[in-house]
């Protein structure tokens, strides 16, 4: 920017920018500036936007409405939010798509800004069925194809009659109402350069700009030609919309598997390095490709997972949409009663579910608020130990607090996947705080040794306790001594409540609540540790097993 242009905005700052003459002036420069330096352009045209925004309302000025709407126009290009209110400013309140939803779409829509501008990697959306979260992508995605035409994007679902809807909504954002021979909708103006090339119902494709062998935009099938025809850039998105069909398929554990490696081996192999992600989907079930991505990334801070449940922590619809739009607080009220609690949960709160062979499901779990009953009727402090040696596995060390109610309250919950150096000053200075009386260790795998190298530290605090350690029995399997205790742990343990936990006691109770007993569980950390705790309250004893089959 010259001297001469820095020193005309910066006398026109010192003018009164609510009146229109000094306020297009102000904007036309803004506009002049945008090649030369477009951030400073960007955050005149901005002010500009705010000031006429108002004074339009205030004195319901032609003139200043349609100032908004010149400053908008510069501004869609480079932020999602304008371009969504500029493409729909001719049609009716009524019948705009984002106006209507702004007040529960917005963060949306500022998650979507931080994937385009690099600050994610990957932003995974989950939302009731019918709210608009597919919409508020397909106009996403149409805003990249105008900035970017010669990128490569490509969206994917469970099935081709989805993709056939997502092509038809893209194309229509972009082209003519053939039917009237008028523009719906203005992407032209806010990208006079980008034009079409060619499409093609058939493939499902749309190419801007210059020709290239794959197409700025492809929506397909899972079941569809992927290999070979299909390429997302490094500057594109691979944008995924409900990868699970239904509730019969969330409910199979090997169609959920296969549903994944579809995901890495069939899109994600489309991916070039850089290529950004977009997931949208219903959480059924924590094991579909959605929460799988989630588990796999939950501390990673370039990717964002977005929740929205049909009703808030007060009851009431995060979907009352303006005019009428939108599901009430009664409708879903409605839905809830009629659905089956895990159901309602997993498709309208977005709290996905295992729902068949869960051996500790959350909702069966006794739990408290972090106050311990009176020390009066405390009987022994007890804490057993599942120690972990690398390949991901977790030491698992919950500390009980047994009272004469019969409870054994579990305040505490080392979960740590750090090797010995890490975890054994944490096993000490938990033991110096909660003083319990017995400490057991499985011996397995060198457990023994751990267990003594902790009666050595210990002394050397001065603090003593009966510390043990014992081979797992080997009469039963692990997983059969897990089942033979689960009632025990459902009926004697008082686990912290959810706002009470920190964060390895969390890691421990996220793991615990989808241990299955049917099928295979990536870890058993947490599952083994609250058992070997019921074991030694119990004295140690384990009845022998013996299998029956099920009766499902």
């Amino acid at each position: 920017m010259s001297e001469q242009n820095k020193k005309i905005i910066q006398e026109l700052h010192q003018k009164d920018l609510t009146d229109y003459k000094y306020c297009s002036a102000l904007l036309n420069m803004a506009i002049s500036e945008k090649d030369d330096d477009l951030s400073c352009a960007l955050k005149q045209a901005k002010e500009v936007q705010k000031i006429v925004a108002k004074q339009s309302r205030k004195k319901n000025s032609v003139d200043f409405a349609n100032l908004y709407w010149k400053a908008t126009l510069m501004l869609a290009p480079y932020y999602f939010e304008d371009f969504l209110y500029y493409m729909e400013k001719d049609r009716a309140p009524q019948k705009r798509f984002y106006m209507p939803r702004r007040h529960t779409l917005k963060v949306v829509v500022d998650d979507l800004q931080d994937l385009e501008d690099g600050k994610l990697d990957f932003y995974g959306l989950s939302m009731p069925p019918r709210v608009g979260k597919s919409t508020i992508c397909i106009f996403f995605l149409a805003w990249v194809m105008g900035r970017r035409p010669n990128s490569h994007s490509a969206m994917s679902g469970h099935s081709g009659d989805l993709a056939d809807g997502f092509y038809t909504e893209a194309l229509n954002i972009m082209e003519l109402d053939v039917a009237e021979d008028k523009t719906i909708y203005h992407f032209r103006e806010v990208f006079p350069d980008t034009f079409m090339q060619k499409k093609s119902a058939e493939k499902r494709e749309i190419t801007l700009n210059d020709p290239d062998r794959f197409a700025t935009l492809t929506c397909r099938g899972i079941d569809g030609t992927w290999t070979g025809a299909v390429d997302i850039s490094s500057d594109g998105y691979l944008y995924v919309d409900d990868m699970v069909r239904d509730r019969k398929e969330s409910l199979s554990p090997s169609r959920l598997e296969g549903r994944y490696q579809d995901y890495l081996n069939v899109l994600v192999d489309r991916k070039n390095d850089g290529t950004r992600e977009l997931m949208v989907g219903t959480r059924w079930n924590v094991m579909d490709p959605l929460g799988r991505v989630e588990k796999e990334n939950k501390e990673n801070p370039r990717y964002r997972f977005r929740k929205i449940p049909a009703l808030n922590e007060k009851n009431e619809s995060n979907f009352v949409y303006d005019y009428g739009l939108g599901f009430s607080t009664e409708h879903y009220l409605r839905m809830k009663k009629r659905l089956d609690k895990n159901e309602w949960e997993a498709k309208f709160q977005q709290r996905p579910f295992i729902r068949e062979g869960l051996l500790f499901p959350e909702d069966e779990l006794l739990t408290y608020n972090g106050v311990l009953p009176p020390e009066s009727g405390l009987i022994r402090k007890l804490v057993a130990c599942d120690v972990a040696w690398g390949g991901g596995d977790s030491l698992s060390m919950p500390w009980g607090y047994e009272y004469d109610d019969g409870y054994i309250y579990i305040p505490d919950w080392i979960f740590n996947k750090g090797d010995k150096m890490v975890t054994q000053p944490i096993v000490v200075g938990k033991a110096m705080h909660h003083q319990p009386q017995m400490m057991h260790f499985e011996a397995n795998n060198g457990g023994d040794e751990y267990a003594d190298k902790i009666d050595e530290l210990l002394q050397g605090q001065r603090y003593s306790c009966s510390i043990s350690s014992s081979k797992a029995p080997n009469t039963m399997s692990k997983l059969a001594k897990i089942i033979q205790y689960a009632p025990d742990v459902k009926r004697r343990c008082k686990f912290l409540a959810a706002n009470k936990r920190n964060s390895e006691y969390h890691d421990a109770m996220d793991e615990l609540t989808m241990f299955v007993q049917i099928g295979k569980n990536d870890h058993d950390d947490a599952a083994d540790g609250v058992t070997q705790l019921m074991m030694l309250a119990n004295g140690g004893t384990v009845a022998k097993a013996e299998y029956v089959d099920a009766p499902y």
